[in-house]
């Protein structure tokens, strides 16, 4: 027996909102999952996130993995118990973590040679050791291990990345199957889905494409390597191709991706699934997603604003506090200014996925999403 399954429930295009099942909940999709990079949602408590609709949330094998240690994780009842969320969780392998480190790593067939940015100790990942802090941590999805290039890189370098990626997939595979148990009561407890690389060529989406699909019938599948350095355009066009060649009956999840207007075009492209360190990072910064456009609250100009960060946003955020009060917390250094603006940004987003499958369902997203770009992008560039 399977605890996934994945339903489309409306579709308009190639947008479609659907319902992915997993063991600890449903998920409707089109979903943004506020990221948990080492079992927190900076700045947010659970409490908060069920609050403003999150569902489905991510954390990092890498990070969780150095400190405080997947075997800690383990011993402590895994993710969920462990950070008391009981909604589903999906965890990135590290990948992206672990190529990131130009300077502190070396590649070999066999897996990634690395050195903590935390103590400076020496790690190796493989495929296998990355699946094993995966099951260590207990999330319901796991990502494979895959090698992640910038997004603007040359045919060769692409292929070679997109190809070790497509070995790793069946050496994760192998190993997932291995080691269980993966299933409780006849039931699965934990997926895997593969990671798609192939940089910004659309021959080589298609045939990873091709090859993952022939190699498994997987729940779901990520969407790698973009978002890392190609230009916006380019990165639509590489969805416009995995639409095309990914199985219509399961997830994808386009990961790191999660500004507004990528979001709307993503999701009109197929995408069901995404994440994004960006809503909290930016609230920490003094920046806020608004229906215009972003907005720096540190600005002078709203040292006497009368009104809440976003008039069309009813989070707790903008239904309480002024421009004004929140930006004599960051200038005052007070944690509240980036609590207030970090939940903000991640409710504006998680708002803003919701809006979009309601329209996908009344047949109306692409005129609404028109619409809102249009609007977003009314404001001149944040200063």
């Amino acid at each position: 027996m399977t605890s996934f399954s994945f339903t489309i429930e409306s579709e308009q295009g190639a947008a479609r909102g659907g319902l992915f099942t997993t063991p600890h909940g449903a998920v409707e999709t089109p979903a943004f999952m506020p990221v948990g990079t080492l079992a927190t949602v900076k700045a947010l408590d659970p409490v908060d996130l069920t609050a403003m609709g999150a569902t489905m949330i991510l954390a990092n094998a890498y990070h969780l993995h150095l400190r405080p240690g997947d075997d800690i994780v383990r011993e402590m009842g895994g993710l969920h118990r462990f950070m008391r969320w009981d909604g589903p969780i999906i965890t990135d392998s590290g990948g992206f973590q672990v190529f990131s480190l130009a300077t502190l790593r070396s590649v070999t067939e066999e897996g990634v040679e690395f050195q903590s940015h935390i103590d400076g100790s020496r790690r190796f990942f493989t495929p296998e050791t990355v699946i094993a802090i995966e099951r260590n941590l207990g999330a319901d999805v796991m990502m494979q291990f895959d090698h992640v290039i910038p997004g603007q890189s040359e045919e060769v370098p692409s292929r070679d990345a997109s190809e070790r990626s497509i070995r790793w997939a069946a050496r994760c595979l192998a190993e997932f199957e291995r080691s269980g148990p993966a299933e409780k009561a006849g039931e699965e407890v934990q997926a895997l889905f593969p990671v798609l690389q192939g940089g910004i060529h659309p021959h080589l989406r298609r045939e990873g494409a091709r090859a993952l699909t022939e190699m498994h019938d997987w729940r779901g599948f990520g969407v790698g390597g973009l978002s890392v350095g190609e230009e916006k355009p380019a990165m639509y066009e590489m969805l416009d191709v995995v639409n095309d060649s990914l199985p219509r009956a399961r997830p994808r999840y386009l990961m790191g991706v999660g500004f507004p207007e990528d979001l709307i075009e993503g999701i009109r492209r197929g995408v069901d699934l995404f994440d994004c360190v960006a809503p909290t990072r930016m609230g920490r910064n003094g920046a806020a997603f608004t229906s215009t456009g972003r907005l720096n609250v540190k600005r002078a100009e709203y040292r006497s604003d009368p009104l809440p960060l976003d008039e069309a946003c009813d989070c707790a955020a903008c239904a309480r506090f002024t421009r004004a009060y929140i930006r004599h917390l960051f200038v005052s250094d007070e944690i509240l200014g980036l609590r207030l603006l970090s939940l903000h940004n991640v409710h504006f987003l998680l708002s803003l996925v919701r809006a979009a499958r309601r329209e996908i369902a009344g047949g109306t997203l692409d005129a609404w999403s028109r619409d809102w770009l249009s609007r977003y992008n009314s404001k001149a560039p944040i200063q």
